[in-house]
């Protein structure tokens, strides 16, 4: 009897033991299932964060470019700017020194009515010490009127067709429109 127990103990010993094998078998199989499922999340996971960081990376380096490309446009117009209003004042100052000369101003007066020959009465408005040196030098024209203006500090302006249409030659119109004329150019040139 006692062999009899003894193999029914080492049966039972047996049966646990490739029980609690199988067992153990399942649990290493099944935490190798989760372990590769866990490991193929973490992958997605981290491809999905690299996709997402090269998004960023990408739209980071399109806002770096825009802002740079928009600085760079922005210290042009300032230099533009800066440019044309210190040649704006350059010119006025120099258009106006020459509109200051009576001399000057008489002459050009004269060649101006000369190419407004017209039959119709023209009036001349100037700065008060224009006044003589023009009305000397224009003694000859019988339909020219000369009057004083007395916000004109430099040059004159010509009033035709009953004072509906006139003409300024003012340092500051002329000056206005040298500018003009001056600036396209002058912007190409800074660009």
């Amino acid at each position: 009897m006692s062999e009899e127990l003894q193999n029914l103990l080492d049966k039972i010993q047996r049966d646990g033991i490739d029980k609690a094998n199988a067992d153990a078998e399942k649990i290493i199989a099944d935490a190798k299932a989760q372990a590769n499922e866990i490991v193929k999340k973490a992958k997605a996971d981290a491809d999905q964060e690299i996709a997402r960081s090269d998004a960023e990376q990408k739209a980071f380096a399109l806002r770096a470019s825009e802002t740079i490309r928009q600085a760079a446009r922005d210290v042009v117009l300032e230099v533009e700017g800066a440019v044309t209003t210190l040649l704006t004042k350059l010119l006025t100052e120099n258009v106006n020194a020459a509109l200051s000369d009576p001399d000057t101003v008489k002459k050009l007066a004269a060649e101006t009515i000369t190419a407004f020959s017209s039959n119709e009465d023209v009036t001349i408005a100037t700065g008060e010490k224009f006044v003589e040196a023009i009305r000397a030098e224009l003694v000859a024209k019988q339909n020219i009127k000369i009057i004083t203006d007395e916000l004109a500090e430099t040059g004159f302006s010509v009033r035709l067709d009953g004072g509906r249409v006139e003409h300024e030659f003012t340092g500051e119109a002329i000056a206005a429109a040298l500018s003009k004329r001056l600036r396209p150019q002058l912007a190409s040139l800074i660009k």
